[in-house]
């Protein structure tokens, strides 16, 4: 028995006892007493759950008695809401046991059915209906879990993914703005969504394209200034977000996500907007906009944490990952919201990472790495690891060469933790290209010869197009230079004043 059948017994039929409560005509005593009754029965086939086939037909007796009394009342309803309650609790009998797929799916289209054909009130269709398919989504979960564990897949039914996509078709046929027989707009949006996340999680990219298409054709412009409409824009999004990440279109995540971010108005859940902005985020990374990415990641860490979100740690995680492609001076955990989460099992790793980043131990740095493989296996950093060893490497080989005039390459290969001399030729061309680094390399001795700023400060005196940027120390040595040139001519030009000054100061053949 779950959680769920539990929470059956609770609040759902609190309509019906404030319709008893304030009902007082002798006229209407034998319904009260065929209400009484069906309630009754219904708890009673509840309790006996445990012994399917009673249950089943316990349950069935309930239907065919309320059809009955609608009958005998003249209602032209042929389902009442016990009815639905009672084909409610037969199709999560199914469900538990799954013995037989057909009879889940014929007594689900019957729940369908009753919700076109009975008197039930809106609110216990949309509970009911969303309850149904949140079980039906775990159910397929649950059998994907055990499949990759090589377990038995559980409830012994055939195949979850086809119970799934049969649930989800049905429902979404019943409920369609334009084509379903019991329409209800609010309740076939919320269906499709969960419907393209299964899709989605089930990696059927072609039927949830379809699913967005329909999605966008039936929801109202973005421009008509409702709250309702900018809130399901941005769930669509996210789902589509979803979609063109998986499928690498790093082009079409990133339109969808200008777009996202571009809407007003709208209410969307925090774990939404937490979505968007950590795929915004991995669209940065990827066209290595380590800066944008990691203001968005921090944006998708505070949203995460403000649903409550278990995913705040993994977005916490790709934040200090951006801080550190991003060569940030400024440590992620000094912020107020990240504080709390540095000493966390899951995130302490990422804490020893930024400690080794910034002090420029790349010893430790490779440590942790190496260390912590489990706690730090994730596709999207495992993407970004060499990324971010080049970063410190980089970061460790400029500030070693700066004191040298001349420096081998075996040298630094062995200061940057013993890698290859190829990787450090690399890293030093890409320092020299960049301007960072004024320098040559000799491959024949395998030698660095670094010019410094006074290679900069001649290569800054050609004028030529290209030049790179002047360090600090150039611009002072160009000063000081300066300085010397203006010397240099005060003292000619005194020289000069002096050397005249008897020719030109001589009076009546005597000196002064």
């Amino acid at each position: 028995m779950s959680d769920e059948d539990d929470y059956e017994y609770e609040y759902d039929d609190d309509d019906d006892a404030m319709e008893a409560e304030f009902q007082y005509t002798d006229d209407e005593e034998e319904q009260d007493d065929a209400q009484v009754e069906l309630e009754n029965a219904y708890y009673n086939s509840k309790s006996l759950r445990d012994d399917v086939p009673a249950a089943v037909a316990s349950f069935e007796h309930i239907i065919a008695q309320e059809s009955a009394e609608l009958a005998k009342s003249g209602s032209d309803k042929t389902y009442g809401p016990w009815s639905f309650k009672a084909m409610k609790q037969l199709v999560k009998l199914r469900l538990r046991v799954g013995d037989d797929d057909e009879k889940l799916m014929q007594d689900y289209r019957r729940l369908l059915e009753c919700i076109a054909q009975g008197d039930v009130s809106p609110n216990a269709v949309e509970k009911g209906i969303n309850g149904m398919l949140e079980r039906v989504a775990t159910l397929y979960q649950g059998s994907v879990s055990a499949t990759a564990s090589g377990a038995v897949v559980p409830n012994g039914h055939q195949d979850p993914q086809k119970i799934a996509l049969a649930v989800y078709d049905a429902t979404l046929q019943v409920f369609h703005p334009q084509t379903g027989n019991t329409i209800n707009e609010r309740l076939w949006f919320k269906t499709n969504l969960k419907y393209g996340q299964l899709l989605y999680e089930m990696n059927e990219a072609n039927k949830l394209e379809q699913v967005l298409r329909d999605l966008q054709t039936n929801m109202p412009p973005e421009d008509s200034g409702s709250a309702s409409s900018s809130t399901q824009s941005m769930e669509i999004y996210a789902l589509q977000i979803q979609l063109y990440s998986r499928q690498k279109d790093h082009k079409r995540l990133r339109e969808t996500f200008q777009k996202a971010m571009a809407v007003r108005g709208g209410i969307p859940h925090p774990r939404t907007i937490a979505l968007i902005q950590e795929l915004g985020g991995k669209t940065h990374m990827a066209s290595r906009e380590y800066n944008q990415a990691e203001k968005t990641f921090f944006q998708a860490f505070k949203s995460y944490d403000e649903a409550g979100d278990p995913s705040r740690l993994r977005c916490l995680k790709y934040l200090v990952l951006a801080s550190m492609l991003h060569a940030s001076a400024i440590n992620p955990f000094d912020s107020q919201e990240a504080r709390p989460y540095r000493d966390d099992p899951e995130i302490v790793a990422m804490t020893n990472l930024v400690q080794a980043f910034h002090a420029n131990d790349i010893a430790k740095f490779e440590r942790v790495l190496r260390q912590n493989r489990r706690t730090l296996h994730d596709e999207f950093i495992n993407e970004h690891v060499q990324d971010l060893l080049r970063t410190i490497r980089t970061q460790v080989l400029e500030r070693m060469v700066r004191p040298y005039r001349r420096i081998s390459l075996h040298a630094l290969a062995e200061q940057l933790n013993h890698i290859e001399i190829s990787q450090v030729e690399s890293l030093l061309t890409s320092l020299i290209l960049n301007g960072t680094l004024q320098g040559k390399i000799d491959r024949v001795d395998m030698v660095l010869y670094n010019h410094g700023d006074h290679e900069a400060l001649s290569a800054s005196a050609s004028g030529g197009e290209g030049t790179p940027a002047r360090s600090y120390v150039v611009q002072r040595c160009e000063a000081m230079d300066n300085i010397l040139s203006r010397l240099n001519d005060l003292s000619a030009h005194v020289t000069n004043i002096r050397a005249n000054e008897p020719s030109t100061l001589r009076i009546g053949g005597f000196y002064p």
